[in-house]
């Protein structure tokens, strides 16, 4: 326990500082401990964060796994104080190096208890109350991530940095999530795309996922908690004077200024 509290303060430490992370002394040795380390970070980070509100999913598309290097999701924690509405404006001097993805969220309106579980998609679509475009913000504070590995990556809540979210709309109102088309664009270029069948086939399968990930830990998600399910599009790294847009067709438009 005391190497994850350690590992956990040396995250915490780079985060507030926005300094760079380096591999920690001792990184935790695999992906259970570094989902251990997490929880013991956003305890450390509460104040400077705000509550937890909701997670986001990372690596659930092949063409995000292929850019990571990990061939399964990983999840990590978003947080009160990192979450803007559309047309937000940011500093980019605020991260480390800031990135954007392109996303379908998840609004819950009952709360899935690990003792309900294993969840299926079926399952968690029918606890969703509504859904949002939303840019995930992910932030590169790492000298080298790709040296890093997944235990230490999750354990920093897998570049997660907050999210912009649009419009809510009823999931009655929602056309086949499977068939929604992404764009991101980039001062008003079009950057990446790809569809909700990008994300594990399915949003609901990613859903699912962390679902089971976190009922495996004697853990829920939450009425009214956020989740991101995934992007659609490979990561968009940015520099100051950027603008973001992404277009989700059925769900609405996000949009953001990193200054």
């Amino acid at each position: 326990m005391d190497e994850i509290l350690a590992a956990a303060k040396a995250i915490a430490a780079a985060r507030r500082n926005k300094s760079p992370l380096a591999a920690l002394e001792v990184p935790p040795a695999d992906e259970a401990a570094g989902y251990k380390v997490q929880r013991a970070l956003h305890d450390l980070l509460l104040p400077q964060t705000g509550r937890l509100v909701g997670y986001k999913i990372g690596c659930t598309s092949a063409v995000m796994q292929d850019y990571i290097g990990i061939p399964h999701p990983c999840a990590g924690g978003v947080f009160e104080k990192g979450v803007h509405d559309s047309g937000v404006k940011l500093a980019a001097a605020d991260y480390v190096r800031v990135g954007v993805e392109c996303e379908i969220a998840v609004r819950l309106k009952r709360s899935l208890a690990p003792g309900e579980a294993p969840f299926t998609a079926e399952w968690v679509a029918e606890a969703v109350e509504a859904y949002r475009p939303a840019i995930e913000i992910v932030d590169d504070r790492y000298v080298k991530w790709e040296t890093l590995g997944a235990p230490t990556l999750i354990a920093d809540d897998f570049f997660a940095a907050g999210c912009v979210l649009g419009p809510e709309v009823a999931r009655a109102a929602v056309p086949d999530l499977k068939r929604i088309a992404g764009r991101a664009l980039l001062n008003g270029e079009v950057a990446g795309q790809g569809t909700g069948a990008d994300v594990l086939g399915h949003p609901h399968n990613a859903l699912a996922w962390l679902a089971n990930h976190l009922a495996a830990e004697g853990k829920g998600l939450h009425a009214g908690q956020i989740v991101l399910t995934g992007s659609l599009v490979k990561t968009l790294w940015l520099k100051p004077g950027d603008k973001v847009r992404m277009e989700l067709d059925g769900l609405g438009v996000v949009e953001a200024e990193f200054l």
